[in-house]
């Protein structure tokens, strides 16, 4: 197989964009004509100039109207669960939340939102062991979770842009459903209590927000706070990966407005 550089592929693309026959851009250049067609065709894709298929508006790019409730939502979610499956030479970009099975309600929330969010582009869920990946392709994915880069997302800095956090503050129950709906959970723990001579169990309920990211538990917090919730860190051994919600009136919040999963 032969390789060509990157420099020989941007000549063809500039003789391609002049008006130039793909047949007469080959032999000029030496390239096969299949691979001329191909690079024609990954050029007009990337720009949204393919006949027919016209790239769906972006609200960053394009000034259309995003729901921000079902965006906030989206955004707890690829903060937790989330990757950006960044486009080779012949993919569009994906966005994969993958969530347990054992939430099918969640899985049906995840991909609701993303057709609110992304209206124009198709939505699938991809069986995994035990989970589903819920997936929307775009070319934009990356202008709207400019968080997306290399590395696990606790091995990189993440921090909302203005935008972002503009709707977090407006819809800040949405973003802690996606948050807790991804990398979170309500549980019931139990202590004992000695009553009148006797020790007798007593359950409550509590919510849990593990991420290994400083930052995303930060962001957590934040909006926690915002909202009136009490919460703790929890350590893993020397690592504090838990959020914690034990107190009754902030679980009572977190019920009201995010509730177990299901």
């Amino acid at each position: 197989m032969v390789f060509h550089g990157t420099d020989v592929r941007q000549q063809a693309l500039v003789l391609l964009r002049g008006g130039a026959k793909n047949a007469d851009v080959a032999r000029r250049l030496r390239v096969p004509p299949g691979t001329i067609g191909y690079w024609k065709h990954v050029d007009r894709t990337e720009r949204g100039a393919c006949p027919g298929r016209p790239t769906a508006p972006c609200p960053r790019c394009h000034g259309r109207e995003l729901d921000g409730a079902s965006y906030a939502y989206l955004l707890g979610l690829y903060l937790g669960d989330g990757h950006i499956s960044h486009y080779s030479t012949h993919r569009t970009p994906n966005l994969m939340i993958t969530l347990d099975d054992t939430w099918p309600g969640v899985q049906d929330e995840a991909e609701a939102a993303m057709r609110r969010v992304f209206p124009d582009n198709a939505t699938c869920r991809v069986r995994r062991k035990g989970c589903h990946n819920v997936k929307v392709y775009s070319l934009h994915l990356t202008c709207l979770f400019p968080q997306h880069g290399p590395r696990s997302k606790h091995e990189r800095r993440i921090a909302l842009e203005t935008w972002q956090q503009e709707l977090v503050d407006v819809h800040t129950w949405a973003f802690i459903r996606g948050l807790i709906h991804s990398d979170g959970c309500r549980t019931i723990n139990w202590t004992t209590r000695l009553v009148g001579g006797e020790h007798k169990r007593y359950e409550y309920p509590r919510y849990f927000f593990t991420n290994k990211s400083d930052d995303i538990r930060k962001l957590c917090g934040d909006a926690l706070s915002k909202v009136g919730v009490q919460w703790t860190t929890l350590a893993r051994g020397s690592d504090p990966y838990n959020i914690s919600i034990a107190r009754k009136a902030s679980v009572a919040l977190m019920d009201a407005h995010v509730g177990a999963k299901y």
